[in-house]
């Protein structure tokens, strides 16, 4: 029987000895065997801590975002191979959904987060903190990526979810992971992790698999790792008591199962829409992943009144669940995870049923489809009722594991959040009301035992993503019986991998370690105006003082006239007294206009763009008469994507200060703009192509591909010619569809690939020579190039067509034939 392999030390290894078998949870037939006997723990966690580490730590977060975006569009690319393997635990297609395609969707939601950090590898969180009244010591924090691995102890039922909720998180916060899942399901998680091995997306050591139960894991972390765990919470309580984990303070998160509720509200009577809302995402949890669930509703909680109709409303629509294989079309619930799971869900309803009543469904009594119900692991959805739920507390404090859940009655709201508390800490809780005024109620009496609710009413019905769903952006954790912990939540989540540190020193000295101007340092006075720079040269503290204007009357109410902001400070120069006001006051946001009017650079430059203020603050009036000047400082760089037919750039965060002849500080703001990256191109045009030419011969070699160097000039000088209008009779090989995707990559900065086959060009064979020799074809090619611009001097605004990219204007066609002989000018050897 084939034993699964472990990823460690980088590469794929076996462990001894007999191991756990796995089975099918549908057929019964043994997978194979799970074990990590023999392997070397601690040596797994130290490779993981430094080769792993080393790298991750030194990438900046969009550099992380990025690698988690590739990667996730590479899982999904293959996302169908995981679905076969999947239906192997018992899971239906849209069961394996939630755990593929969501474990993917958590690497996007991730991935994205790379815009609210610096372009650095360390966060600064918060604002500054001024520690002295002249303000030459100052404090702020900083967050830097622990020195550690992450260590995830994950449960059996989302083999893919589980492992890859944790490990975006961590690998945005420069943090490695080795990963531990249960042996149930392991050859699910191994398989992706296969992939994701494959891929080389990763660094090597930032994703390291334990294939099988591993009892010494903890006994060597070290006080910079952090461990998870998601699983039952007695399991949660043992490993929390690790005297390692007490001995070197490591950070243990644990999200344990809990027990679930879903409230009624007093108004959704039977006949509401939201009456039926409740019903069906209590079905739903009931029934998705075969209620292997730890967010699934375990207590549903009803108005006495309304009892009888919820138990016959769920039972009509539990008889619409069909069990069986879950590769059926027609099968709605699959089969639990292995027959272990079985005997343990058995035996937890029993304990409940001995107070609360079975009303719907037999533990021994099973039909399935297209399956054996003794071969395989598959139950009956239960549904049970507890009348005395005050009284008879087992159903607040024993979990059964799977399609099972217990209506129980309240006389009052007060009642009903009463009974969700006593189920001594949750994940999550979730009310069915359209009254306003009892959501609150209940939010603010149940919040302090839950980790997210969900209200649930009519308007928002069709775009919830319902009770069971932790979301990537939101906390997903909740105290007492569940755990106490916090994963995921956004940014939040990234941050439990990081260590805090409060940095006090100057704002000079700060503004070094945080990447971001601190107001009182020193500046950095710029050689020209910053607007005339590229968004890579611009550094934190570049810094102009402008020239000087006087505000005059006129300026204060032609403004008025223009805005329309007649407010009384401007324009009744009678009314002042008793205000703050001494004199005729200029406009706030004249203010502002005026100050952009000093300090921006008229000339067209890098700056593409104004991309919005941040924030503003007036701190003095002033009034007509009055001198300012202004001194613009860069205060912060902010990376940004690539997007449509734009030049790549980033966002500049600018510190405007307004001072008035006295040199006081009259008004500061942050404006932004967009910049203009640097092209990492050479740029080959007319003036200089010579010089490039005159370095090929005819033995120049190819460094890829199988042309020439004549074979590649006149393939540039065709391009050209393309361009320039002269051939068009082709056809454009891009569908409609694409197009627009497709002129994106004339604007990006990605060097084109290499060994692509061009529509016009014969695939796997060498056009014609059209030319005597190489001499000829580069006389040809700089007189296409001549021609080119001639044409479009005589046409500026020609459009002409090129066969992958559509129809392009003259500024297309200069982007494109700069990156195009970049392309094979490199090909060559001969860029500098």
């Amino acid at each position: 029987m084939k034993t699964l392999e472990s990823y460690i030390n980088g590469k794929w290894t076996t462990g001894s000895g007999e191991g756990l078998v796995m089975h099918d949870a549908v057929t019964g037939d043994p997978i194979g065997l799970s074990t990590t006997q023999g392997l070397d723990i601690p040596e797994v966690l130290q490779y993981g801590r430094t080769k792993g580490g080393e790298v991750l730590r030194k990438m900046t977060f969009q550099e992380r975002g990025n690698m988690l975006k590739s990667l996730a569009l590479y899982l999904t690319k293959r996302k169908e191979q995981f679905y076969e393997l999947s239906y192997r635990t018992g899971a239906t297609r849209i069961d394996s959904w939630i755990d593929i395609e969501g474990g993917f969707g958590n690497l996007f939601a991730n991935a994205s987060l790379r815009k609210l950090f610096p372009n650095q590898s360390y966060h600064v969180e918060g604002d500054p903190i001024d520690l002295s009244r002249g303000g030459r010591f100052m404090a702020h924090h900083i967050l830097v990526p622990k020195r550690g691995v992450a260590v995830h102890i994950n449960a059996f039922n989302f083999p893919i979810w589980g492992m890859l909720e944790k490990c975006a998180v961590n690998w945005m916060a420069g943090m490695p992971a080795v990963v531990l899942p249960a042996p149930q399901t392991a050859y699910l998680t191994e398989a992706v992790v296969r992939v994701i091995v494959d891929s080389g997306m990763l660094p090597e050591g930032a994703l390291q698999l334990l294939s099988g139960m591993t009892k010494n894991i903890l006994d060597t972390v070290l006080s910079q790792d952090v461990v998870t765990f998601t699983g039952s919470a007695h399991t949660g309580k043992v490993l929390k008591a690790h005297p390692r984990l007490i001995e070197e303070s490591v950070p243990f998160t644990m999200e344990a199962d809990s027990l679930n509720a879903a409230v009624l509200g007093e108004d959704a009577v039977p006949g509401t829409p939201e009456f039926e809302l409740f019903i069906k995402e209590v079905r739903k949890e009931m029934t998705v992943k075969s209620g292997q669930k730890c967010t699934a509703i375990r207590r549903i909680i009803v108005p006495s009144q309304c009892v009888e109709d919820v138990q016959i409303a769920l039972g009509k629509q539990l008889d619409k669940i069909s069990i069986g294989d879950p590769r059926l079309k027609e099968v709605r619930m699959g089969a639990l995870a292995s027959k272990q799971q079985v005997e343990s869900f058995r035996n937890n309803v029993s304990e409940i049923a001995k107070t609360a009543q079975i009303v719907y469904g037999d533990l021994d009594k099973i039909e399935a489809i297209g399956a054996n119900a003794q071969k395989g692991a598959f139950v009956s959805p239960i549904l049970l009722r507890e009348d005395t739920p005050f009284k008879n507390t087992s159903v607040h404090e024993i979990e059964a594991f799977g399609p099972v859940s217990t209506i129980m009655p309240y006389d009052t709201l007060e009642e009903a959040i009463t009974l969700v508390q006593m189920g001594k800490g949750s994940l999550v809780s979730s009310i069915f009301t359209y009254n306003d005024q009892i959501a609150k109620e209940y939010v603010v009496g149940a919040a302090s035992h839950h980790g997210r609710i969900l209200i649930g009413n009519r308007e928002n019905a069709k775009q919830s993503t319902g009770h069971g769903s932790p979301l990537p952006m939101l906390t997903h954790g909740g105290p007492g019986r569940a755990g106490g912990g916090e994963e995921m939540g956004g940014m939040r989540g990234i941050k439990h991998y990081m260590q805090r540190c409060a940095i006090q020193g100057t704002p000079t000295t700060l503004t070094e370690v945080t990447g971001i101007y601190q107001a009182n340092s020193k500046y950095k006075e710029s050689d020209k105006h910053p607007f005339a720079y590229h968004w890579e040269d611009i550094q934190p503290g570049m810094s102009i003082k402008t020239h000087k204007r006087t505000i005059t009357d006129t300026d204060i109410i032609n403004f008025g006239n223009l805005t329309w902001d007649h407010f009384y400070a401007h324009t009744d120069i009678t009314s002042l007294a008793g205000s703050i006001f001494e004199k005729r006051t200029a406009h706030g946001y004249f203010m502002l206009a005026a100050a952009a009017g000093l300090f921006v650079y008229p000339n067209k430059g890098p700056v593409a763009a104004n991309y919005g203020l941040e924030e503003c603050r007036f701190l003095r009036p002033i009034y007509h008469n009055d001198t300012i000047y202004v001194r613009l400082t860069c205060k912060q760089k902010v990376d940004r994507d690539h997007r449509g037919k734009e030049l790549p750039s980033g966002i500049i965060k600018w510190f405007v200060e307004v001072f008035d002849q006295e040199d006081e500080l009259a008004a500061i703001a942050t404006i932004l703009t967009m910049v203009q990256k640097k092209s990492p191109f050479v740029q080959i045009n007319r003036a200089n192509i010579e010089g490039y030419l005159a370095k090929l011969n005819e033995d120049t070699k190819a460094t890829w591909g199988v042309m020439t160097a004549q074979h590649m000039i006149e393939h540039v000088e065709k391009t050209i010619r393309i361009g320039a209008g002269e051939i068009q009779d082709f056809e454009i090989a891009t569908p409609e569809k694409y197009i627009e995707k497709a002129q994106e990559m004339v604007y990006n900065h990605k060097p084109m690939p290499k060994g692509h086959n061009h529509p016009l060009m014969k695939e796997g064979t060498l056009e014609e020579l059209a030319h005597e020799n190489l001499a000829a074809a580069k006389i040809k090619l700089l007189e296409a190039m001549d021609e080119f611009e001639i044409y479009f001097k005589e046409n500026p605004e020609a459009i002409t067509k090129n066969a992958v990219f559509g129809n392009m204007n003259k500024f297309e066609w200069d982007l494109l034939n700069v990156k195009h002989l970049n392309h094979h000018f490199e090909q060559f050897g001969l860029l500098d």
